[in-house]
């Protein structure tokens, strides 16, 4: 029979059994930083019916989407957990109780070109807070806490929260009498640092935007306002008077920098910044971006920003909310190959590998037993290789502690226990290599960072 050579699909990562236990390791930071802030776990379904998960589909969206039939059903993977979310505070909308706060974390799916950095299918970690007809300003400020708290319990020190606010774009364009063109300037001036200055301006004056020089100038002066958060706001005011959704914009950026000391978020790692746009037709009032200092090239590894109505295509409720997505998988191969990711963690499946010297494993297996009842992980190695072999195992896996569990150790109701990283033995009581065990291993709890740098 003719061989299938093995493959993995472009764009779809598989990682090593070490790197896997870093990766469930961020994830599981990334889980407990969300709990601390009383956010509800949500998990939705892979497959939407097509109508569903496309009710505000269109465009990129639709092309990007892996569809396909069963049957007489018109089916699709989920390209993202928003839409899903907006389907599931619908259906359940008279379950629940407003605000609504959930977190997921949950692969999605892009049929877009696969490149480096850039995935089909990825994990995505969300957090969004629902309102029921409005939601406080205050929730807007407390999303780059979490932001801050996640990103530091992963060993991050140097990233930055850049947060503007659409309604003081859409407001300043509206004085410039630029409303229409309004969409086609943002996306421009997203460009900014990648093009710079002059080649900016030379897109807004030119046939696809069509602005004077006057106009052109006024935008590069505007979001050229730089300094700190208070030196910006005090900027703003200077606009104040001339429109009353720039004015909304300027109090809801004001209320968002004011709360965020109490929040416990450093000035030195949240910046306003008057060139961030995010999604230009999704989002309506604050957005983020969280960009590594060391590595702006690498763009946002955390986005979102706050929604006027989550749910329109499904019900006639107003639902407004605001969220933060990471994404996960990116933002673990951006960690591995900048050389964050802590090489020293162990990450062996086993605090401990106990292996029978006897033929009879009866005594081996009650030792493991014990073992895991103080929730230590416990691997009995049954194989009948020879003891070099055996070591190498251990070895191989990075294992912490080996237990030799021979005739001898048996008759003195004690276990013969290794250290594979000083080499030092012991002889000892079960109770005993519990204790010395549980002392010297950080597999389970994670205690050693999952990063080795986070300057």
């Amino acid at each position: 029979m003719a061989k299938v050579q093995p493959r993995t699909l472009s764009g779809f990562m598989e990682l090593l059994p070490a790197r896997q236990i870093q990766f469930d390791r961020m994830a599981a930071i990334i889980r407990e930083s969300f709990s601390l802030y009383a956010f509800t776990p949500l998990d939705t379904p892979l497959i939407e019916a097509s109508e569903v998960l496309l009710a505000k589909g269109g465009g990129e969206t639709e092309k990007q989407i892996y569809r396909f039939t069963k049957g007489d059903s018109d089916l699709s993977l989920r390209f993202d957990l928003t839409v899903p979310l907006a389907k599931y505070v619908a259906l359940n909308y008279a379950k629940l109780a407003f605000p609504f706060r959930r977190f997921q974390i949950g692969k999605v799916y892009r049929g877009e070109r696969a490149q480096r950095g850039r995935f089909r299918e990825f994990y995505q970690a969300d957090i969004d807070v629902i309102g029921d007809g409005q939601l406080d300003i205050s929730n807007d400020a407390e999303i780059p806490a979490i932001i801050y708290r996640t990103f530091t319990s992963l060993g991050l020190k140097r990233f930055q929260i850049r947060v503007n606010n659409r309604r003081i774009l859409n407001g300043f364009y509206a004085m410039l009498g630029l409303t229409e063109q309004s969409g086609a300037i943002m996306r421009t001036v997203d460009k900014l640092e990648k093009i710079g200055e002059k080649s900016v301006r030379e897109l807004l004056i030119g046939p696809d935007i069509g602005l004077n020089d006057e106009q052109a100038a006024e935008i590069l002066k505007f979001i050229a306002i730089k300094g700190s958060n208070a030196e910006v706001l005090s900027a703003l005011e200077g606009y104040r008077g001339r429109n009353t959704t720039f004015d909304q914009g300027l109090d809801e950026l004001s209320a968002v920098a004011k709360n965020l000391a109490a929040f416990g978020v450093p000035e030195t790692n949240f910046v306003l910044d008057l060139t961030i746009a995010r999604g230009l037709d999704y989002y309506t009032g604050t957005v983020y971006e969280t960009t590594m200092l060391d590595h702006p090239e690498i763009g946002s590894i955390c986005s979102g920003g706050r929604y006027d109505n989550l749910a329109e295509y499904y019900t006639d409720k107003q639902l407004p909310g605001v969220g933060i997505s990471i994404g996960l998988t990116r933002l673990f191969f951006v960690l591995e190959d900048q050389g964050y990711l802590n090489d020293n963690m162990c990450t062996a499946p086993a605090d401990v590998l106990i292996l029978p010297m006897t033929e009879d494993l009866g005594p081996a297996i009650e030792l493991a037993t014990y073992l895991r009842s103080w929730k230590l992980q416990v691997q009995v190695y049954a194989e009948q290789k020879k003891f070099k072999q055996k070591m190498s195992y251990a070895d191989k896996l990075g294992v912490p502690y080996v237990i030799f569990l021979g005739e001898d150790e048996i008759k003195q109701g004690k276990v013969t226990l290794k250290d594979m990283r000083t080499g030092e033995q012991q002889l000892l009581t079960a109770k005993e290599a519990h204790g010395e065990i549980s002392c010297h291993t950080d597999v389970g709890d994670g205690s050693k960072p999952i990063l080795d740098k986070g300057e």
